[in-house]
């Protein structure tokens, strides 16, 4: 699942519902010249109005205050796994809290606005920020106004349209923090989404580990080689794997890594289920074989880094991470903003897909 819990989502929230005031822009305001001084009043914004059903729906914006900026939107990105169980409204009502994103308008029964991929520039609020390219945990929406801290800089060098895959590096890097790879480690990751395709990315770089990349789709054997792991089908996957990430977001799928585990092995889970009951093969050799199953999710920071990583150092670090030209393999679409009540039932029945990104007419 992508980064949608924040600790500070209540103050994030509290910025959410937007009043009716018009922009006007101050000298203050205005910032470097490469800001567009026209006045935004309004924005286009995604809303899930009932379960499979989307729309966009024309809003008033409030102008910044201080401490604000307003965001004038570039791209953003569907993550294909919480997207489409939150469209199609699977979310349990246990978790409906835990789920919430920061930004996000309305509740999980519908209407609601969700999302935590944008990039933009800033428009307006900040001198500091004026021009700047930036990320934010933000629902699907042409224009916004949030606090200057939650707003990232995009680091120089890496373009807005790689960064819309932030959001899901920063779930690879708290998994690999989860899952403390060892020197000499044997891994497999089963599922060639978007984000096991950046834990095999991140694993390759670790010296002395070996690294498998198990997808059902033979067709992610070249984006496994071009990220630095090997590839395999369930079938042909390596053996006795000293460590395995699960991220295929399928019942299968989990049974693979279970298969494939040496013994003493962990299974690290990353893949959320919603409202979905799974079967395991918890009986035979699990317990023999002394198998560890655990989960791991972006919603709060890994035990093993929260001395020196918070929410934003974490999210600063994927920004960095983004930088290898190589990761443009996993944006695998586009499209117009406008399309996205269109595009959007296809996107989130269809398996298989990596990061599609959507492009914001300016």
């Amino acid at each position: 699942m992508g980064a949608c819990e924040r600790e500070d989502r209540r103050a994030c929230r509290a910025t959410s519902a937007l009043g009716g005031r018009a922009i006007m822009l101050s000298p203050e305001h205005r910032g470097s010249s490469q800001v567009d001084h026209s006045v935004i009043e309004t924005a286009r914004a995604f809303w899930v109005v009932s379960p499979g059903v989307g729309e966009l729906r024309t809003e008033r914006l409030a102008a910044p205050r201080a401490g604000e900026v307003l965001v004038q939107t570039r791209y953003s990105a569907v993550s294909r796994g919480t997207e489409s169980l939150v469209f199609h409204g699977r979310v349990p009502a246990s978790e409906q809290q835990r789920m919430r994103c920061p930004h996000q308008v309305g509740e999980f029964t519908g209407p609601l606005k969700y999302g935590y991929i944008s990039v933009g520039t800033v428009h307006a609020g900040s001198a500091a920020l004026a021009g700047r390219l930036v990320f934010c945990l933000f629902p699907h929406q042409s224009a916004y106004v949030v606090p200057e801290s939650a707003v990232l800089s995009v680091p120089d060098g890496v373009p807005a349209e790689r960064a819309v895959l932030a959001a899901n590096m920063e779930t690879a890097i708290n998994a690999l923090w989860d899952a403390a790879p060892r020197l000499g480690d044997r891994v497999s990751v089963v599922g060639g989404g978007v984000v096991g395709c950046l834990c095999a990315y991140l694993l390759s770089r670790h010296p002395g580990v070996e690294v498998e990349l198990v997808d059902v789709r033979p067709e992610r054997a070249g984006v496994a080689e071009a990220l630095g792991a090997r590839f395999a089908v369930p079938d042909n996957a390596a053996p006795d794997r000293d460590l395995l990430i699960h991220a295929s977001g399928s019942q299968a799928g989990l049974r693979s890594a279970l298969e494939l585990a040496a013994p003493g092995s962990t299974v690290l889970e990353l893949s959320w289920f919603g409202d979905a009951e799974i079967s395991l093969p918890l009986g035979a050799a699990f317990h023999q074989r002394r198998l560890q199953l655990r989960s791991s999710q972006v919603g709060t920071v890994s035990p093993r880094a929260r001395t020196r990583f918070d929410f934003r150092a974490r999210l600063a670090l994927a920004l960095e991470l983004c930088r290898d030209p190589v990761l443009d393999l996993l944006i695998d679409g586009e499209s117009p903003f406008e399309m996205l009540p269109q595009r959007m039932p296809e996107l989130a029945a269809a398996s298989g897909g990596l990061c599609h990104r959507l492009r914001y007419e300016p």
